[in-house]
């Protein structure tokens, strides 16, 4: 027991005396001036290289000398004629912005590109969400890319009904097209209004066309009420649809079906080959159930695979083959023709209720009118007829 005690004695002394010597030679050593110390011994930072600026100069100058154009209808007109896709974009942000100053300008922009315009093919193309519109659009578009075509992609984007915001993400899920030089994707919120987007679509079309675009694809939110829209503005309207999601019967919607030209089965691939062959067997025997269309063409059922690339050829010719018959037969002018009447008359009726909405008359006298109307006090018809007397200056 004594014996371990000496043995802790003696090694603590000989820690001691280790640490004694440590300090001595510490204190030996030559004492170093540090240049990066202040006076009051806190360190100091050299200057180092000048940074870059975050932005390029001369492309902001560039992009300010753009801006400063972009403003003037016929600067607009001649940077579209000439290709120009900066200015397209910025025509195309004046056509779909609120502002009045805008809208002229758009307008001036729109009636100089008209008789530039209608040299294209209009293709819409729509689908249940997850039917792969995406993915189909780009390896069709960069198909048509490489045969030499100018695709514009106008992605009809959803808006939210709390916010009004969009995600606009369609480039990012097209990211091999919007890198395509002859590929231009654009992205536009439906904003909740379908005439809207109808009306402002079509002028966007007339922009693109003018601009030499010789195919545009129009994509529409999903399956819906924005089809009709998409319907009245193209030349060909293109159905996605799924097979092995359920019953294929149920995605026949006598509306839908009746606007489309052609069925495309899409995602035949892998294990889903055969699934895709029967639904397609399925919607072929449904269509014979419906009339004749008017432009003598019987619509088709096809699939493909947009990840394989399988089947995405036969499906242009098919749209070639429809182009080519409504052309002989005279329907695709007389088409064309009828969907400009019906923009000129969606036209005056956007028109007349945002006008009628601004006047200051019909402001005054709304509050009044909708609280008579929930009291019971007076029909809605009856309020509604006596403040459009109030408008049109009957009384």
């Amino acid at each position: 027991m004594l014996a371990q005690l000496s043995y802790g004695e003696n090694t603590l002394q000989n820690y001691k005396n280790t640490i004694h010597q440590s300090s001595l030679s510490l204190q030996k050593l030559p004492v170093l001036h540090d240049s990066n110390k202040n006076k009051d011994g806190s360190l100091k930072v050299n200057k180092g290289i000048d940074q870059p600026t975050s932005f390029n100069p001369d492309a902001k100058k560039r992009l300010a000398k753009t801006r400063k154009q972009s403003l003037d209808a016929a600067s607009l007109m001649n940077g579209i004629l000439n290709g120009n896709r900066t200015l397209l974009s910025r025509a195309i942000t004046l056509v779909e912005s609120s502002l009045s100053e805008h809208h002229q300008v758009a307008q001036q922009v729109i009636e100089k590109c008209i008789p530039h315009s209608g040299n294209s093919i209009r293709v819409g193309i729509t689908g249940v969400p997850g039917v792969g519109k995406s993915t189909f659009i780009e390896a069709l578009g960069l198909s048509l890319t490489k045969k030499g075509h100018k695709l514009a992609v106008l992605a009809i984007d959803p808006s939210s009904e709390k916010t009004k915001g969009s995600i606009l993400g369609d480039k990012t899920r097209m990211e091999d097209l919007s890198n395509d030089h002859n590929a231009f994707i654009r992205p536009s919120p439906s904003a909740g209004s379908l005439g809207g987007v109808a009306r402002k679509t079509k002028e966007i079309i007339v922009l693109c066309e003018a601009a030499g675009f010789d195919i545009i694809f129009v994509e529409t939110v999903g399956v819906g009420q924005s089809e009709t829209a998409v319907h009245s503005m193209v030349d060909f309207f293109l159905l996605l649809m799924l097979a092995g999601a359920g019953d294929e019967l149920q995605g026949i919607k006598r509306g839908i079906m009746e606007m489309a030209d052609a069925i495309v089965i899409n995602k035949a691939d892998g294990d889903n080959i055969d699934k895709a062959k029967m639904a397609s067997k399925e919607y072929e025997n449904a269509l014979h159930l419906y009339p004749p269309a008017p432009s003598g063409w019987f619509p088709i059922v096809k699939t493909c695979s947009a990840r394989t690339k399988s089947g995405i050829d036969e499906v242009w010719e098919t749209i070639e083959k429809y182009i080519q018959l409504t052309k002989e037969n005279g329907f695709f002018k007389q088409k064309r023709q009828e969907q400009e009447l019906r923009i000129m008359f969606e036209s005056i009726h956007s028109q007349l209720q945002e006008s009628f909405y601004s006047d200051a008359r019909i402001t005054k006298l709304l509050n009044s009118s909708r609280q008579r109307v929930l009291s019971g006090q007076v029909s809605a018809y009856r309020e509604a007829a006596m403040l459009l007397e109030k408008y049109f200056g009957k009384k």
